[in-house]
């Protein structure tokens, strides 16, 4: 008489939010071993950021007056978290192109073929552009350090405000994939990426006190979301310069609240926009 051998029925592989997760730290980590393997990507992501620092700073620091002052380390203060929300939105392009050109290559298909979370693919590669983000944010505030930018507020403060930052820059990230999965090209990606950023950013408080602007744009600047970044990480990091007239608007006297509202507002949207193109895309 054989004995009957029973072997263990093999693990099932994790379902739901855990196979989501997994899915997405892998596609993120194939991301970041690949910038790490062309650094020239973070090095460009780097340069634009520090000449807008240098030039605003040398060339127009002593002659913008922001709450009746014209010194030049007042606007140096009040010009940072500009910069910062400015390199963290502007990273959105980068996020539509590297999905644009995985997308051109047939990577993105190799993806779709293979038993994953279909929202893998674009969490994983939004979180490695996070990762590079809050990388080119450290290395920004040092260069601003340099120039004499300071803070005045506790660790606790200014750690919020880059977090701000950060998910402000995540967030934005989702309209980037969209954008890349929307177009057929990197170099459409890009296009579509920054040509809409412009207006956004200087449609804003980032360079000039809002006050001084016409009645029509300063309305949009007082409730464009950047804009209640900027404001939240101004009075985080303490850089509102004396006699600074905060503008009535809502989101101007609430900005740390408004900013996350608008943040996560945009994120939800967008990741939804984006998976659902992604999944039509795989239909």
């Amino acid at each position: 008489m054989s004995a009957v051998t029973r072997t263990a029925p093999a693990p099932r592989p994790a379902g739901g939010i855990g196979k989501s997760v997994r899915d997405s730290l892998v596609i993120a980590r194939r991301n970041l071993i690949r910038m790490s393997r062309i650094p020239e990507m973070v090095l460009f992501g780097l340069i634009q950021p520090v000449m807008f620092v240098v030039l605003f700073t040398y060339v127009f620091g002593g002659s913008i007056q922001v709450g009746g002052s014209l010194s030049s380390q007042d606007y140096r203060e009040f010009l940072m978290a500009g910069i910062f929300a400015q390199t963290v939105t502007f990273a959105t392009a980068g996020a539509g192109a590297g999905i644009a050109d995985d997308m051109h290559k047939g990577l993105i298909d190799r993806f779709r073929s293979l038993p994953m979370a279909r929202g893998a693919v674009l969490t994983g590669r939004t979180v490695a552009d996070l990762v590079q983000t809050a990388l080119t944010l450290v290395v920004l505030a040092l260069v601003a350090l340099l120039i004499g930018w300071r803070t005045h507020e506790n660790v606790g403060k200014i750690l919020a405000g880059f977090a701000l930052l950060l998910l402000l820059g995540y967030a934005f990230s989702w309209i980037g994939a969209l954008i890349g999965l929307s177009v057929r090209t990197p170099e459409a990606a890009t296009s579509g990426g920054l040509i809409w950023l412009f207006p956004l950013t200087f449609i804003s408080n980032a360079f000039v006190d809002s006050n001084n602007l016409p009645t029509f744009f300063r309305h949009i600047a007082e409730w464009n979301p950047f804009s209640t970044t900027v404001q939240a990480c101004r009075e985080l990091f303490g850089n509102l310069p004396p006699g600074f007239k905060t503008p009535d608007a809502w989101p101007m006297q609430h900005p740390v609240l408004a900013s996350v509202l608008w943040s996560i507002l945009i994120l939800v949207v967008f990741r939804t926009l984006a998976v659902r193109k992604y999944r039509s895309a795989a239909a």
